[in-house]
């Protein structure tokens, strides 16, 4: 017998039972919203077999993990379907748009509605015979003749950078793949998505955290599809869409164009967005910035200032931290903890009467808070604008119409930043956006912060719950979106993530994390940051800045 604590519960199983038959056991959850467990703080499969005493988590769709592998079990039951109807296309999972997924298909004619009625039938067909996704090791060698055979020719070539010979695959009905998540264990608890035409591709749409049970209705969001659209189109001009592009760049040793195309673009969109700004100079009084953390905000908001004086406009800022209300008045969250990231921490209508004024011409006394008493204190700060000085306000509540409703919608200009990456691992393995910020700030915490990556592992599950709260919603009000990502910064932060990650040792409840994360890391090839100016959005985060 084996001793099982299980989410803070004891019990006793004969050794070499999986977790999917102690889930059976126990009844902890309900086995269709269960995907995998976190055993030992490492994330291992529900068919896996426990031959010791352990400590065992469930994962959930009802968090990020699992809902990540639920759909990315949903990939491997659509890549097996895809093959069964379309022989030789190539199916390529892109990025998160509109409530799902969005996916490109090429084959011998363009995608339409009946081809996703039946892709979905087809799926359907695999999800209600209930088939088992076995997990399968096989050696490097074995592999790169398997995906040979499958046409999987852009991930015999990525594992060609990966310095290890054994490899952990996923097989259902002889389509074998390989993801840098675990999976479910049958197709049975697959049954909640649906597939929506978004030319020239479509999206699949999946339950999303907190509603296991329901399929969202496809959202339109114009504005992130179109910077999506924009970025995709630079990865053409680079000549940079995945991983393997990259690490051929590299290793032929032309990054340094590379670097200094990426950085052009980026300062192209920044000056026209002040060339906006600038052409209607009358009315774009306040300019607000938003985006979530380790978007790139801080050095954007001053890039962004140099090409509005470019325009003659002289920009000035104002923090929404100084008009935080004193701590004892500050929202408490579920836990009864103070929410500084709640709106209501800011006290809203001192926030509008002082841009009010300052927007009439008035000489107003700017408040400044005090992060040690707690209270807002008045120092002597006055400011006054004119017509060739614009406010900026950057924050997280920029885009909330709330925190600026005192002022007339056509004297705002409204910017979204973020990340969002484009560059895929391989067809099927996306990087998502969250994981390229988690590892800028990983990096950035511990350049400025002296802070550990288990500690900023820690704190993002709060960090994420805060975005989707207060960021996201509302990220479509924006009059332009800038896309921060740069396809080249994951070979740059490899250098510094990566020693950080190996000091988190097994016993940490984030290990399973770290894991993940060096794995993605692994398939990059290292690049020099000599190459990268002063000026990057990347050195917010690696340091040399010339704002710092």
């Amino acid at each position: 017998m084996i001793k099982a604590k299980i989410e803070g519960k004891d019990y006793n199983f004969p050794k070499g039972i999986t977790l999917e038959e102690m889930l059976e056991e126990t009844k902890l959850h309900d086995n269709r919203i269960v995907v995998a467990a976190i055993m030992n703080n490492r994330l291992v499969d529900l068919s896996d077999a426990v031959e010791e005493d352990a400590q065992i988590r469930y994962v959930t769709m009802n968090e990020e993990m699992g809902n990540r592998i639920y759909r990315r079990s949903l990939y491997l039951v659509m890549t097996r379907a895809i093959q069964d109807l379309y022989p030789g296309s190539r199916l390529l999972i892109e990025h998160s748009l509109s409530n799902g997924i969005y996916c490109e298909l090429h084959k011998d004619r363009p995608l339409c509605s009946r081809d996703l009625a039946l892709i979905k039938e087809k799926m359907m067909e695999y999800i209600k015979r209930d088939l088992p996704i076995r997990k399968l090791v096989k050696s490097k060698s074995e592999l790169v003749e398997i995906f040979e055979k499958q046409g999987y020719l852009d991930k015999v070539e990525i594992m060609s950078y990966l310095e290890r010979d054994i490899f952990t695959v996923y097989e259902l009905e002889g389509n074998y793949d390989y993801y840098f998540y675990n999976l479910a264990p049958r197709t049975g608890i697959l049954d909640r998505f649906d597939l929506h035409l978004q030319m020239p591709g479509f999206i699949l749409l999946h339950p999303k955290k907190g509603k296991p049970y329901e399929v969202p209705e496809y959202v339109e969001q114009e504005k992130l599809a179109g910077a999506f659209h924009e970025f995709e189109k630079w990865g053409k001009i680079i000549g940079v869409s995945t991983v393997n592009d990259l690490n051929n760049i590299i290793k032929k040793g032309k990054f340094k164009d590379l670097v200094n195309i990426m950085e052009a673009l980026h300062e192209k969109k920044i000056a026209k967005i002040a060339d906006q700004i600038a052409e209607d100079q009358d009315k774009n009084k306040i300019i607000l910035i938003a985006g979530p953390s380790s978007s790139g905000k801080t050095t954007f908001a001053q890039r962004l200032s140099i090409q509005l004086r470019v325009n003659g406009i002289n920009p000035v800022s104002i923090s929404t931290d100084d008009y935080f209300v004193d701590r004892e008045k500050t929202p408490r969250d579920e836990n009864g903890d103070y929410d500084f990231e709640a709106i209501e921490a800011i006290d809203l209508e001192l926030l509008n009467e002082d841009l009010l004024a300052l927007l009439q011409g008035e000489r107003v006394e700017i408040p400044t808070f005090n992060f040690l008493t707690g209270k807002r204190e008045y120092r002597g700060n006055y400011l006054q604008v004119d017509r060739e000085h614009p406010i900026i306000i950057e924050g997280i509540h920029s885009l909330n119409d709330r925190l600026t409703e005192f002022i007339p919608e056509n004297n705002k200009f409204k910017i979204y930043i973020s990340a969002l990456t484009q560059i895929n691992i391989d067809r099927h393995n996306r990087i998502p956006t969250t994981d390229n910020r988690l590892l800028r700030r990983m990096v950035r915490d511990n350049f400025f912060r002296n802070s550990s990556a288990a500690a900023t592992l820690e704190w993002w599950p709060a960090v994420r719950k805060g975005e989707e709260k207060n960021i996201f919603p509302f990220q479509e009000n924006a009059d332009v979106m800038f896309n921060s990502g740069l396809v080249y910064e994951l070979a740059i932060l490899k250098k510094y993530a990566t020693p950080l990650l190996k000091e988190i040792t097994p016993e940490e409840e984030v290990y399973y994390q770290a894991e993940r994360l060096l794995e993605i890391l692994d398939c990059f090839l290292p690049m020099d940051e000599d190459a990268v100016p002063g000026n990057s959005i990347l050195k917010e985060f690696i340091g040399g800045s010339i704002f710092e």
